[in-house]
């Protein structure tokens, strides 16, 4: 059985308004889990409102330059991940640590009047577009991906389980496409067009380019960590 099965949430009610937490670093997939780190007020502000309502983030990536005007509303790419707290934990010292579960794709559409501490937009869902292709080439496309992450990962033994469950043969190819590029340590700008492709079948030949890349520059493979480390804000 896949381990993907329970990871959804119903959207039926969404109304298209987002709490946006924008990193500069971390690009957010549906299907995974990100560990944040939170401790600048605006964000505490973002996190404690998402609690007491729906739970809901959207993380977003920031535009190149942004060190300009981190502090203000420095550009963000028009993708980003719509995400819902899983858990989490407050400290002592009022920070925070969460772990976030990725939902959805979604597009921005504008960004709302400042009218609290953090940044919020319109947003639009995006649906996967299934690929239109025979079952065979679908398996054999699925498995070409699968092994070319095995292939290019270094051996991570204290993992290796879980990792047997996100690549498994029974795990959708969208979704193993957002694992693989979430997992994969290439540039911002590599993982944020990744995310903007909502056709699964290019996103996976995509996917398989940028694995043949990393595999060209990386005699031994790019280190890896699973499960992923906490993201600080």
């Amino acid at each position: 059985m896949s381990t993907f099965e329970n990871t959804s949430f119903p959207l039926d009610d969404f109304a298209g308004k987002v709490r946006l937490f924008p990193l500069p670093n971390l690009v957010m997939f549906p299907h995974v889990m990100q560990p944040l780190h939170i401790f600048e007020p605006r964000y505490r502000d973002l996190l404690e409102e998402s609690i007491a309502d729906d739970r809901l983030i959207a993380m977003s990536v920031l535009q190149p330059n942004w060190e300009k005007d981190y502090d203000g509303r420095p550009p963000i790419y028009p993708f980003a991940c719509l995400g819902r707290v899983a858990t989490y934990h407050r400290l002592d010292d009022g920070t925070y640590n969460v772990l976030l579960l990725g939902l959805r794709r979604i597009r921005v559409l504008q960004e709302l009047k400042p009218v609290k501490t953090y940044r919020e937009a319109e947003v639009e869902l995006c649906e996967d577009r299934d690929p239109t292709m025979p079952a065979p080439l679908l398996r054999t496309l699925h498995r070409r991906l699968r092994e070319a992450f095995i292939e290019f990962m270094p051996a991570l033994d204290e993992a290796q389980e879980q990792l047997d469950q996100l690549l498994g043969a029974d795990v959708p190819l969208a979704v193993l496409t957002d694992v693989i590029a979430y997992m994969l340590e290439v540039k911002v700008e590599a993982k944020v067009e990744l995310l903007s492709e909502v056709d699964v079948r290019r996103r996976a030949e995509l996917l398989l380019k940028h694995l043949s890349k990393a595999m060209e520059h990386s005699s031994d493979g790019t280190p890896l960590v699973f499960p992923p480390q906490f993201s600080m804000n």
